[in-house]
């Protein structure tokens, strides 16, 4: 069984107590050190004061993140599921000739 840690980060000013699994967590300080630079981007870029808002496009800056990689995934798929039948085609036909 893994070893527990129990570690504090830090975002948009508030501290957040967590116990993780210790090979979560450089990911979780990586995620946490991004999510700060996005929001000094957004408050320098945009003058928002709202933490609440800068959060939110922080959200959903990461979310659409993920959806264009989850969309780009599944087109690369296709084609080289495309190409793959297009090579047994050509295997095939030499195969029966």
């Amino acid at each position: 069984m893994s070893e527990k840690l129990k570690i504090k980060l830090s975002i948009a000013n508030r501290v957040y107590p967590l116990t993780i699994e210790a090979s979560q967590e450089e990911g979780l300080r990586k995620a946490a050190k991004s999510i700060e630079v996005i929001i000094k981007q957004f408050e320098q870029s945009y003058s928002v004061r709202d933490k609440q808002d800068v959060l939110a496009m922080c959200a959903l800056q990461f979310a659409s993140q993920v959806e264009q990689k989850s969309i780009d995934k599944a087109d690369v798929n296709e084609h080289v599921e495309e190409k793959l039948n297009a090579l047994n085609d050509l295997l095939q036909a030499h195969l029966i000739s």
